[in-house]
């Protein structure tokens, strides 16, 4: 007898040890790509931790900030996370295999239906140290015209031209909200580390964006007020601006960012915002989910707001 309970005792510890090597498989943080039936694929991000013995943690959607997730668990080398809860829409489950250490397999249901194929890369670290010399600061809006500047998203309807030196919006606020659909742009060069100097002035109830490397939005404008992370300088949905920093709408502002690796400083109008924060992954409306590689400095244009950019310059590591 006193046998079998300890074979049994033993089982029990190797199948908790079992389960616990499972979670760990798929913890840390997951660039995703999700790819419909039909459509483009677009980026989304997940982040879990092992917290208690239960798994925690939060996904990026393809827009907005970022959510908990309401739980997950792995049952037969299998990840299940349930995303969001049945509301406007069914509910969402994501449903999630190992494809080797740093690849993840799977689905979207929603509800009981299959939605779209999901494919998740191990998110790089991107520790690199600060460049030690930086080369010259080059325009990259030469005020005149759009060279080097492309619209993306709604293009039929790009708001955007060249007018007196400054890149502006011309998607207008209509009753509070934004305009009609309006495309974002973004340079046609590609960038990795870099220092940005960019001047702009959005009005009263205006938003917009800077994205870095396309990926990592630096907020420009308002939302409302109610989520401090999502208002002017904020990284969105990460930090928000320090405390009691105004918003000061409706006049020139400068802002400097340096982005080394996934680090970034960003100081407005000589005041520091962050200094050398870790943005945990791509925000919502990144253009990828490809965090090693360079990529485009893209500014939103589908919200609303005359927005105005100028004197935009950028100094890349010097070797």
């Amino acid at each position: 007898m006193k046998t079998f309970r300890l074979v049994m005792a033993m089982g029990v510890v190797l199948t908790g040890a079992a389960a616990a090597q499972d979670a760990k498989t798929f913890l840390g943080r997951w660039d995703m790509t999700v790819t419909p039936a039909s459509g483009n694929p677009y980026p989304q991000w997940m982040e879990l931790v092992e917290k208690d013995g239960k798994i925690e943690g939060r996904v990026q959607p393809r827009g907005g900030g970022w959510r908990p997730i309401l739980g997950a668990k792995v049952e037969g080398g299998r990840l299940a996370i349930a995303v969001s809860a049945a509301g406007r829409g069914p509910a969402i489950n994501w449903e999630l295999t190992s494809a080797g250490a740093d690849k993840l397999t799977g689905i979207e249901k929603r509800g009981e239906n299959n939605g779209p194929a999901l494919v998740g890369l191990r998110a790089p670290k991107l520790d690199r140290p600060m460049p030690k010399k930086w080369a010259k600061p080059v325009a990259i809006f030469n005020g005149k015209d759009l060279t080097g500047w492309e619209p993306i998203g709604n293009v039929k309807n790009n708001k955007w031209v060249a007018r007196g030196g400054e890149l502006v919006n011309d998607n207008p606020v209509v009753e509070g909200r934004r305009g009609p659909g309006a495309a974002n742009i973004k340079t046609t060069e590609k960038f990795q580390d870099f220092k940005l100097h960019i001047e702009v002035n959005c009005p009263e109830g205006g938003n917009s964006g800077i994205y870095l490397r396309g990926r990592y939005e630096v907020q420009v404008g308002t939302e409302g007020g109610k989520l401090p992370d999502h208002e002017m300088g904020a990284i969105y949905s990460h930090y928000p601006p320090p405390a009691g920093a105004e918003l000061g709408l409706g006049h020139w502002t400068a802002f400097d960012i340096t982005l080394v690796g996934r680090h970034v400083t960003v100081v407005r109008d000589g005041k520091m915002y962050h200094n050398n924060v870790e943005i945990p992954g791509p925000t919502g409306g990144a253009l990828d989910s490809n965090e090693a590689e360079p990529g485009p400095f893209f500014l939103q244009g589908d919200h609303h707001g005359v927005i105005r950019y100028r004197n935009i310059t950028v100094s890349v590591p010097q070797n």
